[in-house]
């Protein structure tokens, strides 16, 4: 596991002082500020580089630097011209900076600070808006990511993976800290705040509580992801907040006019999921090494695989019955229960949860698009709508390939994602799940995946909401446009973000209200959500609503498919004048003071992450050790996949010249170009890559794996049929912690012994896992859609008998008596 940073590639180190993030949460909305402070402790200037995750639908819009007392804001250019122009500040002696997104990816930055001099001090501020979504259990959840996981290329992908190059330093060692504020505000109160890190006191700063401030204590730190969960005291309200544009900004931009970002929670039906529901449901799970690790530092906790088996297991119990499924698992191969999808009966499903239970992280690497691609070349069966469900942590490094793979058969299927543990790329995960009409989750410390995936079942058997408009009724002399293009995809109770330029003038004697209507189909019925707001625009400096605004246009032209020139055009523009970075610019920040200009290579410094113990890494055959007139450097991929961190020696460490590199041999390129120098060190003799597991039915991994004990929840579940009911055999009768006899003897009369077995499975999950209701809630559905067919008059009086056996207290009610 990575954790991002600035430190070095030598054991001279740049070290990182501090890191201080501000954070303010305004509803849905956080704007973050990040100061970054570090020292350079060598004897000549030195060129520093720090890798970091955000979220894939992060708004990052400014960047500055202070060096030396000389504050250096960075402007946005075209990411071609800000690279020149940051090399051309090198070999003049200036100081400068530069950060650009990757190629590959969306959620990983890369900031370069050149001629940080002999003890000169810097600090970095960072700005970027972000939209927070809803959990299940309705919190608000910030995340201020740490965690920097090596991302697997595969065979044949182009471009760099600079996350394979980032050296490591153990858990604790790091040289820096992390100080955080976050402030609260929040119209319907704030209620708490939770975190698995430590948190100082909540203080309320309003009466109403409206308005709170909540800090981490003192010396964390960034060696994992920072968590706030934020519980508003009500979060299901629509509202509506119009910014003022940019002062200075010619009207009839998007920067120029107001903007209106909306936020409603549509009132579609909940269906029930019952035996009609029908659909074709295909479980991808990663089972590359890497799956095999701890979804938390905490060695308790439990490994990504077998969290990830335990999922599988709640979701075929859940399925209809009359569907049908089928299971991939992925690594460096990949492999399926069956040839194509089955249909779902009691054989099929008995024989998929004995195979669930025997998988392991034994596939290698994480070739997920290979899979994909098996899959939509399977045709799908009329009238059972595909729906994909991925499970993976997300390690990969051609993650624009596979988003567009997914986007090009997205009229066939939806996808429904989940992220698991610390580092998954939130470019991936909420990729694909925004390029095929589904929804992204993710999994960290010690949270239950099953509530997640089975909260994604549910809108998988969602019938498909259809027709969605957006009508406005505004005052002369204004119109409402839409960025992008508007909500694609309503799921009962999910939130659902709009965003609007409001265009023209409004005229003083005219109303200053304004009224939007969203209309859809459900069902071959029409439903309509309809929100009034105030046409009085907020004035602030940072304008998060036009940043968030703009990022959502670009998501839309840089996103799946093929790059389109008008597109890619409309996307470059977006972006310069918005301030937004995307895919096709940097910012680039130069200290206009002469400087001297260098006689030799400029020492570069990458700056170490926190190697935590039994975590997946991977590391590079090669790294660049870049002069200060080569171009931007492509780092070499290594063969391995993350899954096998190889020992702590064997990690390459670049010294500050070529012939003080330990263990390792250079290689000198020269290019044409006068005073143009590329070097690299390669390992004399680098580690093979792991030989690939062609998987089978009987593979088992090549390490034995330790049994982890099975929950009485989850071997109560596995003990269910596919129609819904429970047998009355040893297995029901261990966890009740009963005799086989004693249960056959208070069976009320002429009851079926699957009958009354079934009613006792059902009055234990309500008396003994009401906790994890979320996680059984559609099997239970399921028996007793089969309980009111097989014994619906004699239910109260099997309630009644259960409740005095088992000394529960459920009420006849709770089993829909």
């Amino acid at each position: 596991m990575t954790v991002c940073g600035l430190v070095t590639n030598s054991q001279e180190p740049v070290p990182l002082k501090s890191i201080s993030v501000d954070v303010v949460v305004r509803g849905f909305v956080a704007d973050v500020v990040s100061e970054l402070r570090y020292q350079n402790e060598e004897k000549s200037p030195v060129e520093v580089v720090f890798v970091f995750p955000l979220d894939d639908e992060a708004a990052v819009y400014a960047f500055e630097g202070l060096i030396g007392g000389t504050r250096i804001e960075a402007q946005i250019r075209e990411k071609k011209q800000a690279e020149q122009e940051y090399e051309d500040a090198l070999s003049e002696g200036r100081q400068a900076f530069l950060l650009e997104r990757e190629a590959n990816t969306s959620d990983i930055f890369t900031c370069s600070l050149g001629n940080l001099p002999p003890n000169g001090e810097a600090t970095l501020k960072l700005s970027y808006v972000q939209a927070l979504a809803p959990e299940p259990d309705g919190a608000i959840r910030f995340v201020l990511p740490a965690v920097l996981n090596p991302r697997y290329a595969p065979q044949g992908s182009e471009g760099g993976n600079v996350t394979k190059s980032i050296p490591r330093l153990p858990k604790g060692q790091l040289p820096y800290t992390l100080s955080l504020s976050a402030t609260l505000e929040s119209p319907y109160g704030i209620n708490r705040v939770e975190s698995k890190c430590t948190l100082e006191p909540l203080r309320y700063t309003a009466e109403d509580r409206t308005i709170a401030q909540v800090s981490l204590a003192e010396g964390h730190q960034f060696d994992q992801d920072v968590e706030l969960l934020i519980y508003y005291k009500d979060i299901q309200k629509p509202s509506a907040l119009l910014e003022a544009g940019m002062p200075g900004t010619a009207p009839g931009s998007l920067m120029g006019d107001p903007a209106l970002l909306l936020t409603l929670y549509p009132s579609v039906p909940a269906p029930k999921p019952g035996q009609k529901a029908t659909g074709e449901f295909l479980f991808l799970l990663d089972r590359s090494g890497s799956m095999g690790t701890c979804t938390d530092p905490d060695p308790s906790s439990p490994r990504r695989i077998q969290s990830a088996k335990e999922t599988l297991i709640f979701l075929l119990k859940s399925l209809p019955l009359g569907c049908y499924f089928n299971i991939y698992g992925f690594g460096s191969t990949h492999d399926s229960f069956y040839p194509q999808s089955v249909e779902y009966t009691q054989e099929t499903m008995s024989k998929s949860l004995q195979r669930v239970k025997e998988l392991q992280a034994d596939l290698g690497g994480t070739e997920i698009l290979r899979p994909l691609k098996a899959i939509y070349s399977q045709p799908c069966r009329e009238g059972y709508p595909r729906q994909l469900f991925v499970f993976t942590d997300g390690e990969v490094s051609n993650t624009d390939e596979v988003i567009a793979e997914v986007g090009r058969h997205s009229s066939s299927h939806r996808c429904f994602s989940f992220g698991i543990g610390e580092g998954a790329s939130t470019a991936l995960i909420k990729g694909i799940a925004r390029a095929a009409g589904g929804s992204a989750e993710f999994i960290t410390g010690k949270e239950r995946m099953q509530a997640k995936a089975l909260q994604s079942l549910k809108k998988a058997l969602q019938p498909a909401v259809t027709g969605i408009s957006l009508s406005w009724d505004l005052p002369p002399g204004l119109k409402a446009e839409l960025v992008g293009s508007g909500p694609q995809v309503i799921f009962q109770g999910q939130r659902c973000l709009i965003y609007a330029q409001i265009r023209g003038q409004h005229q003083s004697s005219g109303s200053t209200e304004g009224t939007v209507v969203l209309q859809y189909l459900f069902q071959d019925q029409t439903f309509k959500e309809t929100l009034g707001f105030s046409l009085t625009s907020q004035e602030t400096d940072r304008l998060p609503v036009h940043r968030l605004a703009a990022q959502t246009l670009l998501k839309e032209l840089e996103g799946t498919g093929e790059k389109e020139e008008e597109k890619q055009r409309l996307a470059l523009e977006t972006s310069l004048s918005s301030g937004v970075v995307c895919s096709q610019t940097a910012y680039v920040g130069v200290n206009k003071e002469l400087g001297t200009a260098l006689q030799g290579p400029l020492a570069h410094r990458n700056i170490p992450l926190a190697f935590r113990g039994g975590m997946a890494l991977g590391y590079a055959q090669c790294a660049p050790l870049r002069s200060r007139l080569s171009p931007r450097p492509k780092v070499c991929r290594s063969p391995m996949d993350s899954s096998s961190p190889p020992p702590m020696q064997n990690y390459l460490n670049i010294a500050k010249y070529p012939d003080q590199a330990s263990g390792a041999r250079a290689i000198k390129c020269e290019r044409a170009v006068p005073k143009k120098i590329m070097c690299c060190f390669l390992r004399q003799s680098p580690p093979p890559p792991p030989p690939a597991i062609h998987n089978s039915p009987s593979a088992k991994s090549s390490e034995p794996t330790p049994k982890e004990k099975e929950s009485p929840l989850l071997s109560l579940v596995s003990l269910q049929n596919a129609n819904g009911s429970w047998p009355l055999d040893s297995g029901l009768a261990n966890i009740l912690g009963l005799s086989e006899a004693e249960i056959s003897s208070k069976s009320p009369a002429q009851v079926t012994p699957d009958a009354w077995a079934t009613v006792l499975a059902l009055l234990w999950l309500h008396s003994r896992a009401t906790g994890q209701r979320d996680e059984w809630e559609l099997l239970e559905y399921k028996a007793l859609i089969w309980l009111q067919a097989t014994a619906g008059s004699q239910l109260a009086e099997c309630v009644k008998a259960g409740n005095e056996m088992l000394g529960s207290s459920v009420s006849p009610e709770a089993l829909g008596v």
